[in-house]
């Protein structure tokens, strides 16, 4: 039998060459838990029929000798990627039933690998929310208590990944859509840096915060997917890959900026602070150098990224109008089509943030709101790359807790939206300056829920993110 709880990439990598157990009989392992399993988490919103017909097509390449890290490797995929020939939604009763027509270039380039789609996972609607009870299709369970949310936008992946339902999987993250599933579920998740991994065949949210991440069990498992999607892309013309590491020993002591002032606030778990103070002292004892650093103007991203997330939402989503694909209400007026296509094919949380965009971007408000946010968008991003520049006495990285609380309670935060978004905070800055960052399991608090701790590197410098990462999770461990 597959253990399934302790296997990693490079493991299966190893036992599918050694032919310890083929690739049918990994997709298998995994098919089986997805059916004893995913009917309570529901963590997937189709299982593809085809699974087994993929893993004969890897298996192929192990008998050829051209088999990579990655071939063969079970993965799930977040309901808004497209593959062609399958079914993809957001999520939405918009989109349900529609046929990608291409493939989105993150999961082609790990299909080439011959890596394995076991099915599409379920997601906050066109990816608005942080806990995934915002399906059209119902809400996914954290596997490690079924009451509490798995967290959103991604929740469906996070949950996939820490259920032992796949090896690893593909997120999107827009303000924290990775990392915060990722820390609630137990597992880590990487938000590349801006333009770090094409946005070819995302559907989009808010096109210039978006990223396609990776999601697995541990940092090793994700820096090989990544290593998969990332770099230029002539379908994305704001693709552009990372940064070559230089002369960095992956052992070497770092720099590690905590912005204080900025987890300071009622809002943050006590027992969750502790646990991130605690693993601070545990870097500091290993040799690491732990600063406090200010970083100007944070204190409004959350409020610049709910200004600006709606506004490009309303113009994003203005193509499902009823006309040219989604959802068609039949109706004798033209504008009854628009009305009630949208209405009955978007959600609540949908339609409030079409509304608020539209009123952000409406004439006598464009520049009262848009217009501002997007200056101090500027101006926070500027405020982090001062913090990384390292020849003028920067950091290496920051650290700094995923999310203010563990997992809550479903339904605890739906009748409050700004509830919601709070839960946000510590990771929309990322989003706003372009920055990579990844979540890291720190720990558990004593009722055995999750906690995540985030490392942040500048723009492009994803490899040295991952470096950290991996130390991160060796201290931790």
């Amino acid at each position: 039998m597959i253990d399934l709880t302790t296997l990693t990439i490079e493991k299966a990598h190893t036992d599918l060459s050694s032919g310890a157990y083929t690739v049918r009989e990994l997709c298998e392992a995994y098919l089986a838990v997805i059916t004893e399993k995913d009917s309570e988490i529901h963590a997937y919103l189709e299982v593809y029929d085809d699974v087994l017909v993929q893993a004969e097509a890897a298996q192929k390449r192990f008998a050829d000798g051209t088999a990579t890290l990655l071939t063969g490797i079970p993965l799930a995929i977040k309901d808004n990627m497209l593959i062609e020939g399958k079914r993809v939604s957001a999520a939405s009763k918009m989109l349900e039933g529609y046929v990608a027509s291409y493939t989105a270039t993150a999961p082609k380039r790990l299909l080439e690998a011959n890596a394995v789609f076991l099915g599409r996972t379920n997601m906050d609607e066109f990816a608005m929310g942080s806990s995934t009870e915002n399906s059209a299709f119902g809400v996914t369970k954290n596997p490690h208590d079924l009451s509490r949310v798995a967290g959103g936008t991604s929740g469906g992946s996070a949950a996939a990944v820490a259920a032992n339902m796949a090896l690893g999987a593909l997120g999107s993250d827009t303000g924290g859509s990775v990392r915060q599933p990722a820390a609630f579920c137990g597992v880590v998740g990487l938000k590349p840096s801006y333009g770090g991994v094409s946005r070819h065949g995302l559907i989009a949210d808010t096109s210039s915060f978006d990223q396609i991440g990776p999601i697995a069990k541990n940092v090793r498992d994700v820096e090989i997917l990544f290593e998969c999607i990332q770099g230029r892309d002539p379908m994305d013309v704001t693709s552009e890959g990372v940064r070559e590491l230089a002369g960095e020993a992956p052992d070497m002591k770092r720099v590690i900026g905590v912005p204080r002032s900025y987890l300071t606030g009622d809002g943050v778990d006590p027992e969750l602070l502790a646990n991130f103070n605690a693993v601070l002292d545990r870097l500091r004892n290993e040799g690491h150098t732990i600063v406090d650093v200010e970083i100007p103007l944070l204190e409004y991203a959350l409020a610049v990224y709910y200004i600006l997330q709606p506004a490009e939402v309303s113009s994003n989503l203005s193509r499902f109008d009823g006309i040219r694909y989604g959802l068609s209400v039949k109706s004798e007026a033209l504008y009854d089509v628009y009305a009630k296509s949208r209405r009955q094919g978007f959600g609540a949380e949908t339609r409030r943030r079409i509304l608020l965009g539209t009123y952000i971007l409406s004439h006598g408000h464009y520049d009262a709101y848009y217009r501002k946010a997007d200056a101090l968008r500027a101006e926070i991003g500027k405020a982090f790359a001062k913090v990384f520049d390292r020849t003028a006495g920067g950091v290496d990285a920051i650290m700094l807790p995923t999310t203010p609380n563990p997992a809550f309670k479903i339904g605890e935060k739906t009748k409050d939206p700004v509830s919601m978004y709070l839960e946000d905070i510590f990771t929309v800055p990322l989003n706003i300056a372009g920055v990579a960052g990844i979540s890291v399991p720190s720990g558990k608090t004593k009722d055995g829920l999750p906690l995540g701790i985030q490392v942040v590197a500048g723009k492009r410098d994803d490899l040295r993110l991952l470096q950290i990462g991996k130390e991160l999770e060796r201290v931790v461990q």
